[in-house]
């Protein structure tokens, strides 16, 4: 679960990062970057398409800045996988919402702009 998150960092059960990060149901990885930085691309999330969550929570950032790509939504509808988005405050809340709701869920969240 995400414990709280401000502005360049974030703490998930426990552990702090500061860096963007990807929330795996069994790992984290961390100082995740993007192909093209503030755009999500379908390359950027070959792990996800493969692990096939029900959920897939973006946070584009404090200031929602991070674009996702129609590519990315297509290729999440093709695989039946959820698409929630906001900006990051907001889809931590969702992260822990859905979590809870006993989804398998996976967050991609860009922690600073």
């Amino acid at each position: 679960m995400i414990d709280s998150y401000r502005f360049g960092r974030i703490v998930v059960d426990g552990v702090e990062y500061k860096r963007d990060l990807i929330i795996f149901p069994e790992n984290i990885k961390s100082n995740w970057w993007r192909v093209e930085g503030h755009r999500l691309l379908v390359e950027d999330i070959q792990d996800i398409l493969s692990l096939k969550p029900d959920a897939l929570v973006v946070g584009r950032g404090a200031h929602r800045l991070m674009e996702i790509s129609e590519e990315v939504k297509e290729a999440l509808a093709k695989e039946g996988i959820s698409l929630k988005e906001g900006k990051t405050p907001e889809a931590c809340e969702m992260y822990n919402e859905t979590v809870k709701k006993g989804k398998r869920t996976v967050a991609a969240l860009h922690i600073t702009c």
